[in-house]
Parts: C-alpha cells; structure tokens; sequence
C-alpha cells in the first residue's frame, strides 16, 4: 500500500527517445525519373536526414514542482516538452501524464486577423474553459496580460501586436484556470519586469493548486527566480537533474557565460 505522505508523480519520462526528419534542398536533375528510380531501388530520398533530437531521457515530476528546462540551442527542450503535451511521438520510450498537460508556447496558435478579444474566448476554449468561465475571467486576464496599458489593443487583430504583447496574451489566457500540468515554452522572457513578477506569483500560485509547470528559457535568471529544480539538457542527453541554483551554475560553467 502507497504511503499517503509520499510524494505524487505528475510527469515519468522513461528511456525517451525522440527523432524526426528535416528535408534539405532538392539536388540533382530529371526530379520524375530519380524519384522513380529511388522508388525500384529504394534508396533513402536525398536531401533528408534524420534527427535524434532527444536521447534515452528519464525523469520523473511531481505535485506542486516548477521545472526549468535549460540548455544549449537545439538540444531538445522545446522537442521534449511536445512530447510531454502529447503533440511529437517517441521514438522510443514512454511518456506517462497525469492528467491532460497544457503547452504554452509564443507561437501557440491563436489567430492573427482576429482581434485579442476573440483570441481570448477561442484561447479559453482551448485550454478548457467554458464561455460563461471565459465572460467571468476577461477582465482578469486582459488587466493580467497588460496589453491595453497604452491603449486600447484588445479590440485590435492580433497581427498588429508586437511578439511579446502575443506572449504575454497567451500566457495570460493559459493562466486563468489551473492545470495539472501546465509546460510553458519561452513565454516569461517578454515583457516587463511587473508582467514577470505577476507571472511568478502565478505559476506559484499554480503549484499550490496541486499543479506541475515546466518552463523553458533561455534567461537563466528566470529559471533560478521560478523554478527549485532544474533539468540540463545538452545534444539530446540528460547532463543534470537537481536543484534550480546548482544546475544554472554547473550550465554556466559549461558554457563559460554563453547561452
């Protein structure tokens, strides 16, 4: 029998391996009879290759943690916080959830020709909120994301907001209702030092709800500031797993101040 005082896992990443092709340039001549050619002698198609964007990665999160992903460009961190939200499949290996998982990213898809304002109910619907929890909470979420603070830009096409007025929204529409496990990807490095403080407050907010939050950065303070546990991801590979501070520190050290 469980002890009840022991801690609930969230998230378990077991052995994840996770790969994808990228297509480069086509080359050579005669496109018809080449491709007809690699269909009799099945050879691979030119100019794709694949990645092995993450490799053999273990973990496991829990209740009430905030979880910093750190790490070199292109060392699978965004990759693996797609594959916890269910969106990229493994390769091999297993993701197990808890709960459905939320992904946050600045390029989520909210609408570009519709105004903030519609963005906010389609947003809300998507992370699972009803309209009449949507007509409760606009007010909130738009004083949250301060988007109207010079001006009246809510009622504007999201095509005309600068990027960190589109991440601040998002973030202010994912953090209106709580979630078992909310991953946010690069979505607290815009804005201002009052939208960070308020994001902060919130994400702890959202852990003492019982929640889990991942955050990828690339602002190392943000991570020790947020997050009290840190997992380095370097070429795919899992380096260190521990506390916030000693990960950033060890992650600095590697790379001598460089991000």
């Amino acid at each position: 029998m469980a002890d009840p005082a022991e801690p609930v896992p969230t998230v378990v990443v077991d052995g994840v391996h996770i790969t994808y092709k990228v297509n480069g340039a086509r080359t050579g001549r005669g496109s018809a009879t080449s491709a007809l050619s690699r269909i009799v002698s099945r050879r691979a198609t030119p100019g794709v290759r694949e990645v092995h964007a993450v490799k053999g990665v273990s973990f496991a999160a829990y209740k009430g943690e905030a979880i910093g992903l750190i790490g070199s460009n292109g060392s699978g961190k965004s990759t693996l916080l797609k594959a916890i939200a269910g969106l990229l499949p493994t390769a091999k290996g297993t993701v197990f959830t808890h709960g459905q998982p939320s992904l946050l990213g600045v390029n989520a898809a909210l609408m570009s020709d519709l105004t903030g304002e519609r963005n906010v109910v389609l947003g809300g619907l998507a992370m699972g909120m009803t309209r009449r929890q949507i007509r409760e909470r606009y007010d909130d979420i738009v004083d949250f994301s301060g988007i109207n603070d010079k001006g009246d830009f809510i009622s504007l096409p999201m095509r005309t907001y600068s990027s960190g007025m589109g991440a601040r929204l998002r973030f202010s529409i994912a953090a209106a209702k709580s979630h078992d496990v909310l991953l946010i990807d690069e979505a607290l490095s815009t804005g201002d030092a009052r939208f960070r403080r308020r994001s902060r407050q919130r994400i702890e907010e959202l852990r003492k709800e019982a929640g889990t939050v991942f955050l990828v950065s690339h602002s190392n303070s943000t991570i020790t500031e947020t997050c009290d546990r840190a997992i380095w991801l370097e070429a795919g590979v899992l380096r260190m797993d521990g506390p916030a501070k000693e990960v950033v520190a060890a992650y600095e050290e590697f790379t001598g101040g460089r991000r």
